[in-house]
């Protein structure tokens, strides 16, 4: 019995000593920066075709992608606004932008109050003048204590913002009487309990 054991553990140890070898991790390659005979210019790396573009980083619509037209802030959006991507920019603005700008866009978000510098609010003139190009431009690339939020968020969802911001604003100086009967009931029901 004694033998069997150890014909087995030594047929055990040989499997496990074959399933160690290290063919995968020892491949004949080039490694980046490596001199090879194998190229003229002795480099291993070779240099990317002329005009390659990575994949998932085609960018046909400068609109769409950089919130210009022709080098300047666009002043339209690339899409029809909806009622759909107005939900798509609240969802978003609540979680990204929020934290600074407050729900209302006044730039009295928990983070101001607790200790970092103000933004401006979205109601200032001058934000309320500014091409809607802008707002997409500094979701893409930061501006002032705000840093970029181009990895985090695609540009449907920057352009969705954007609208949202837009309706923000159209909403501080909204007057009660322009909205539906039944919106403005509502709103009556809202401000009588709050009272």
């Amino acid at each position: 019995m004694a033998l069997l054991y150890a014909g087995f553990l030594c047929v055990l140890c040989l499997a496990a000593a074959s399933a160690c070898r290290q063919d995968m991790h020892d491949q004949p390659r080039a490694e980046p920066f490596e001199e090879s005979d194998f190229f003229g210019d002795r480099r291993s790396v070779r240099p990317a075709v002329e005009g390659t573009i990575a994949r998932g980083h085609l960018r046909l619509d400068e609109h769409f992608y950089t919130g210009k037209i022709d080098g300047a802030l666009a002043t339209t959006f690339p899409s029809t606004v909806t009622i759909e991507m107005l939900k798509r920019g609240q969802e978003r603005y609540d979680i990204y932008c929020a934290p600074c700008h407050s729900k209302t866009g006044d730039g009295l978000g928990m983070i101001v109050q607790r200790g970092m510098k103000q933004p401006e609010s979205f109601h200032s003139q001058r934000l309320l003048d500014v091409e809607v190009g802008h707002y997409f431009d500094v979701v893409t690339n930061g501006f002032g204590n705000m840093y970029s939020y181009e990895e985090r968020i695609d540009p449907a969802d920057r352009w969705a913002i954007a609208a949202y911001i837009r309706a923000l604003q159209m909403s501080q100086g909204a007057n009660l009487a322009e909205l539906p009967e039944s919106d403005q009931q509502r709103i009556q029901q809202i401000v009588e309990v709050e009272e």
